[in-house]
């Protein structure tokens, strides 16, 4: 976790939107005196601190200053971000450096970008919009409950399936990348997660398909593909059976709410 004091507005240095993978693969950064934020539109394997964490959309991560950052994309990536420093007053709050903001990230997202289009990035406006967004995330971390540690095998099998999920999945390949047996992998999710492989994937297919249907432009066929679910027939049925709409249902809902 994360130590950040938030009982002040930040300093907000710069706000905006960056789109990489098209010359490179990989960035490395590293501010020394700025705190980096980012809200991801994309899949990709972050690296902070030597620690490396699977992101994808509706994920946010905090970096703080001096410490260096190494992404690794698959492609034309997409991001929000903010620079800034923190006010040293009051007590700090606790975020982990990673975390899916879930059916948070639009109203995350819309404040990123209400900062942005509220540039220059000195104005108390921006600093307020970024403050929000912070506080926010802070809430969003002390509401989900502490999970007690697991096993590497679900770590590395949780991170695998976030990395491939545009790529067919079976437990047979999961079980191996994680080190152990198809039967164990599937007791460890059940005791761990309280789920089977299956549903686990299931799941996370539709949650970033809601995401990227709310919050996204790209077409219908396009989303399908990304979630691993190209069969637009499927795709239908998944999102009715899961999200309880047909996916342009689903988006159309979202923008009339908006």
């Amino acid at each position: 976790m994360i130590a950040l004091p938030l009982a002040a507005p930040p300093e907000v240095v710069n706000v905006g939107s960056g789109t990489h993978g098209i010359r490179s693969l990989r960035d490395v950064f590293q501010l020394p005196d700025l705190w980096q934020l980012h809200l991801y539109a994309y899949s990709a394997d972050l690296t902070i601190a030597g620690t490396t964490y699977a992101v994808a959309p509706g994920y946010v991560s905090l970096t703080p200053a001096g410490v260096q950052v190494q992404f690794d994309y698959r492609g034309r990536s997409e991001h929000l971000y903010a620079h800034f420093r923190p006010a040293a007053v009051g007590e700090p709050s606790y975020l982990p450096a990673v975390q899916d903001a879930g059916p948070a990230a639009p109203a995350l997202s819309a404040l990123l970008r209400s900062a942005t289009e509220a540039s220059p990035s000195g104005t108390a406006r921006v600093a307020a919009e970024v403050w929000t967004f912070l506080w926010r995330l802070a809430d969003l971390a002390a509401t989900r409950p502490e999970a007690a540690p697991r096993h590497p095998a679900v770590t590395t099998a949780v991170a695998h399936i976030e990395a491939h999920l545009t790529h067919p999945l079976t437990i047979p390949a999961l079980a191996r990348a994680a080190g152990v047996s198809h039967n164990h992998l599937t007791r460890l999710f059940q005791s761990e997660l309280g789920t089977t492989v299956i549903a686990y994937i299931r799941e996370r297919r539709l949650t970033r398909a809601r995401h990227l249907l709310t919050s996204s432009t790209l077409s219908i066929p396009a989303i399908a593909a990304s979630v691993g679910i190209p069969d637009l027939q499927a795709f239908n049925k998944a999102c009715h059976r899961e999200l309880g709409a047909s996916p342009r249902t689903v988006r159309e809902t979202a923008l009339t709410n908006s």
